[in-house]
């Protein structure tokens, strides 16, 4: 009735609702409830995140970072209000991986064995390589992730899939960020660019072991194939890239700006891979 009283008079429509026109004037100057207040507040701020979390946070996430801001929020009513306002994070597609594994290089043990959870940073290194199509081609995105914080310490794009131009320089880029030492296992699938003489002699001079996940098992490279699922359902699967320099452009923006520091893992407990390494940090310096 408030929204058409200057369409309507509000005599007809008081009839009309079968209202009387003292309870609806009443109602006009009744002040909203605390509760709605707080539910007006906490839409505004879900808006606000949503928008900063690429389209890509649902109720668990969100509710994680509203408490990080000061929120009292429970995930229920966060997953009733981003219902209310029709706000759903991007959906899940399927993706493809695929793995040179014909080659006559020899497999090294599977060294992982699917034991995902570290202690402490530079202890397992798990890298993979995937597909991003642009109108011009492919471009062939490798990554290197730290088992600890789930942290990209390593990554490059190429235009081919040679050894020089996927993994050996993701390896270069994570030995910069990341001290290595004598205990370090380097994981992978059985592809030829890791399995290759030049990659294993490159381990081999940074006193790294290599580990190969077991033929034709994508589940033992699992942490590895999760990253990519993400990236390609949170970023890539959404955009036709013209070229090979706007996908670049988007791709380091999302590891380096999004995923990095400001994407909450739920494997962290909610925290980004920087809160989780800085934590480390405050617990050796105590």
């Amino acid at each position: 009735m408030k929204r058409y009283k200057n369409q309507f008079p509000i005599e007809k429509m008081c009839k009309v609702f079968e209202v009387s026109r003292s309870g609806y004037y009443a109602w006009i100057k009744r002040k909203p409830s605390n509760r709605l207040n707080e539910n007006e507040q906490l839409i505004s701020e879900i808006n606000r995140i949503f928008i900063e979390s690429r389209s890509t946070y649902g109720s668990p996430r969100m509710a994680e970072e509203l408490k990080r801001r000061g929120y009292n929020v429970s995930r229920p009513r966060v997953a009733r209000l981003m219902r209310k306002e029709n706000i759903r994070s991007i959906v899940k597609k399927k993706y493809v991986v695929t793995t040179d594994s014909k080659h006559r290089y020899k497999a090294s043990p599977n060294l992982l064995n699917r034991r995902f959870k570290t202690i402490a940073p530079n202890e397992v290194w798990v890298s993979d390589i995937t597909y991003i199509k642009t109108k011009q081609g492919w471009l062939y995105l490798t990554v290197v992730i730290d088992l600890y914080d789930r942290k990209i310490i390593g990554w490059a794009l190429s235009l081919s899939m040679s050894t020089r131009s996927t993994t050996a320089p993701a390896l270069k880029m994570a030995m910069k960020n990341r001290a290595v030492n004598s205990s370090l296992i380097f994981h992978s699938d059985r592809g030829v660019q890791y399995a290759c003489e030049e990659f294993r002699m490159a381990l081999k001079i940074n006193n790294i072991t290599q580990s190969m996940s077991r033929k034709g098992n994508c589940w033992d490279n699992a942490v590895a194939e999760s990253f990519f699922k993400t990236i390609k359902s949170e970023c890539t699967n959404h955009y036709n890239f013209n070229t090979r320099q706007e996908a670049s452009r988007y791709i380091f923006d999302y590891i380096e700006i999004w995923y990095n520091r400001k994407r909450r893992h739920s494997y962290l407990g909610y925290k980004t891979p920087i809160e989780f390494e800085t934590m480390y940090k405050q617990i050796l310096a105590a």
